[in-house]
């Protein structure tokens, strides 16, 4: 319960954290911030650290000179294309001989695993691309990606037009707005914005699997 409460505190009060963080490791942040970003998107049992939250709170730092903005976005792109890449060549290896009785194994088996190729064949590398913007399922699709054999070509492709996509519009976006008054004196509930932000496409998508079904 610590740990999760202590997670909990780190999304909603990233700011106050990465204050920290600068402090007391001063330029060894930059290799935090890659190794958060690296775990969330390439390992696949932590799904639940920050990303989305994490840059847009990293650009508005960068903004005031905590970070330089352009090694920022380096760093960034780095961690999540490397992460990606990682994380699909474990779910190529270890995909198909998960337990079927582990936590899981109950998410991604066979028949899953088949949907999501009958998924990645019909809208093809765009959907690593969609991922990125979606907490959760940024760090399953790479998986699953490979576990399903999708291409690597095609996969390294959509991974690194993704990851560019996806770290520019976050940090830049909280390079321009992140030290506007109103969004600086309310960041954790523009945090908790952005996180609602990122999951709605999959809430609707649930739904209208639940109706059609």
């Amino acid at each position: 319960m610590n740990i999760i409460k202590s997670l909990i505190s780190f999304i909603l009060h990233i700011d106050e954290h990465l204050i920290d963080i600068i402090q007391i490791f001063d330029l060894w942040s930059y290799a935090i911030l890659f190794l958060i970003v690296f775990v969330e998107t390439g390992v696949v049992i932590f799904p639940f650290l920050p990303g989305d939250s994490l840059l847009f709170a990293s650009g508005a730092f960068a903004a005031v000179g905590a970070f330089n903005i352009v090694i920022l976005l380096i760093v960034f792109f780095s961690a999540a294309v490397i992460g990606d890449t990682v994380n699909y060549h474990i779910g190529k290896k270890i995909g198909t001989s998960i337990p079927p009785k582990s936590w899981l194994g109950k998410m991604i088996n066979k028949e899953k695993m088949e949907k999501a190729e009958e998924f990645f064949n019909k809208h093809g590398g765009k959907t690593i691309i969609f991922a990125r913007f979606m907490p959760f399922i940024r760090t399953f699709a790479p998986f699953v990606a490979g576990a399903s054999r999708m291409n690597y070509r095609y996969f390294i492709t959509y991974n690194i037009v993704g990851g560019a996509i996806w770290v520019l519009l976050c940090t830049i976006a909280g390079y321009f707005f992140g030290n506007i008054p109103i969004i600086k004196n309310n960041f954790s509930t523009v945090i908790l914005l952005i996180i609602f932000i990122s999951v709605l496409p999959a809430i609707i998508g649930i739904i209208k699997e639940r109706f059609a079904k």
